[in-house]
């Protein structure tokens, strides 16, 4: 069953002052997950498999008998079998940057103060701003700026 444009996508990125982890589920995938040694699928993404028979979530299960993953409709009963044995990768990183969090769509979050800052990529002359939110005492208050327009972030001269 390939993967529907109506299946939901969760982008889950968690920082802290130093690290941030961003997790990859690839437990519940429309489509066999690659395997851990293979290429990197969309980071902070969870695609959900649903059953063939009654359109229900599948839920992952190992079959210890055999060492597979299944997937088990809940409503129905139904089981399917997966390809990976790939379940879970987690990618960690050594550092934060100050504007780590940051989303594309950051710009359109009317919660957020706008300014008329010239943006230095595309010129438009409007930007939500926010300030950094490293909580170090070297950092002081510096203000970051996203262009309305490309989603470019940078900081006042």
């Amino acid at each position: 069953m390939g993967q529907s444009p109506s299946s939901p996508r969760i982008n889950n990125e968690n920082t802290d002052q130093h690290h941030y982890w961003s997790l990859v589920l690839l437990v519940m995938s429309a489509a066999p997950s690659p395997a851990a040694s293979e290429g990197d699928s969309k980071r902070g993404e969870v695609n959900y498999r649903f059953c063939q028979e009654c359109s229900n979530l599948l839920y992952p299960k190992e079959d210890r008998a055999t060492s597979t993953l299944l997937y088990i409709c809940k409503a129905c009963h139904a089981t399917t079998t997966h390809d990976s044995a790939c379940t879970f990768r987690q990618h960690l990183g050594a550092t934060v940057q100050e504007t780590a969090g940051v989303t594309t769509d950051v710009a359109n979050d009317p919660t957020l103060p706008r300014a008329k800052q010239i943006c230095p990529k595309c010129r438009e002359e409007e930007a939500v701003y926010f300030q950094s939110q490293q909580r170090a005492a070297d950092t002081g208050m510096k203000l970051y700026y996203v262009c309305i327009a490309c989603n470019h972030v940078y900081t006042s001269v």
